[in-house]
C-alpha cells in the first residue's frame, strides 16, 4: 500500500510508490485501507480496487531497461498484489479468487501511463508494457475482509476461460478487429463497464467506416 508522494522531475502527485504490509489490513470495495491514488479519474474506484502485476515480468523489463534494474522489484510498478505463477495468459476476465478473508474478481487490464517512465527514469517502459500486453490486471472486491502477507490466493470460479487478459488485449491492439468480436468481448461477464463501453465505441466506429462507399 502507499500514500501520495511527489514524482520527479515535475513532482506531480502519485500513489505509485508502495510499501509491503506486515500486518493484517482491511480490503474494502474501494481498495486497501491506507492505500491512495492521486488521480481518481484513471486509478482506483470499485472496478480498480486492487492491482496485480506478474512477478516474472520484472526480469523482462530489466533486460530491456538495464539502467532501471535495481528499481525493478515487486510493487515498484504500483501494484498491490504480487503472486508468482500468474500472468495475463492464465488470468481470465471475471475470474473470482479468495484472498484471505475476501473474495475478489478480475475486472480489466491495467492501462499503463507516463508515470511508469518517470518512476524509473527511462523512456518507453510504459509503451513497451502496453505494446506487449504485460500490463497486469485489476480486481473488484465482491466480499470485503482482512488480508495479510502470505494469505491464501485461490481461484474459486472461472466464467469465461476463453477470454484471458492476453486475449482481450490482443483484440484491443489489433489494427482492425471485427466489430462483432468487439461486441462479444464487451458482453464478457465481469468486465468493467468502462472497458465494455470503449469496446462498443470502437465497434461503432468500425461499422461507420465500413458504411462509407469507396472512392470512385
Amino acid at each position: 500500500m502507499g500514500g501520495i508522494r511527489p514524482l520527479p522531475p515535475e513532482n506531480k502527485p502519485t500513489g505509485i510508490f508502495k510499501t509491503e504490509i506486515v500486518m493484517p489490513a482491511w480490503l474494502g470495495i474501494e481498495g486497501l485501507s491506507g492505500d491512495a491514488q492521486a488521480d481518481r479519474r484513471v486509478h482506483g474506484g470499485p472496478d480498480k480496487a486492487l492491482h496485480q502485476y506478474p512477478v516474472a515480468h520484472y526480469a523482462r523489463l530489466a533486460a530491456v531497461f538495464p539502467e532501471a534494474r535495481e528499481l525493478l522489484v515487486p510493487a515498484s510498478i504500483g501494484e498491490n498484489l504480487s503472486v508468482p505463477g500468474w500472468d495475463e495468459t492464465k488470468i481470465c476476465i471475471g475470474d473470482t479468487f479468495r484472498l484471505g478473508d475476501t473474495v475478489i474478481q478480475v475486472s480489466q487490464p491495467r492501462n499503463p501511463c507516463w508515470k511508469i517512465d518517470h518512476r524509473f527514469g527511462v523512456e518507453g517502459m510504459a509503451k513497451l508494457i502496453d505494446d506487449e500486453g504485460i500490463t497486469g490486471w485489476y480486481f473488484r472486491v465482491l466480499e470485503e475482509g482482512s488480508v495479510e502477507p502470505g494469505c491464501s490466493f485461490e481461484l474459486i470460479d472461472r466464467m469465461t476461460p476463453e477470454i484471458t487478459v492476453q486475449a482481450l488485449l490482443a483484440v484491443w491492439h489489433a489494427h482492425r478487429p471485427e466489430s462483432e468480436q468487439l461486441e462479444r468481448l464487451a458482453a464478457t461477464p465481469g468486465l468493467a463497464e468502462n472497458w465494455s463501453r470503449k469496446l462498443l465505441d470502437r465497434s461503432g466506429r468500425l461499422k461507420s467506416l465500413s458504411d462509407v462507399p469507396p472512392d470512385l
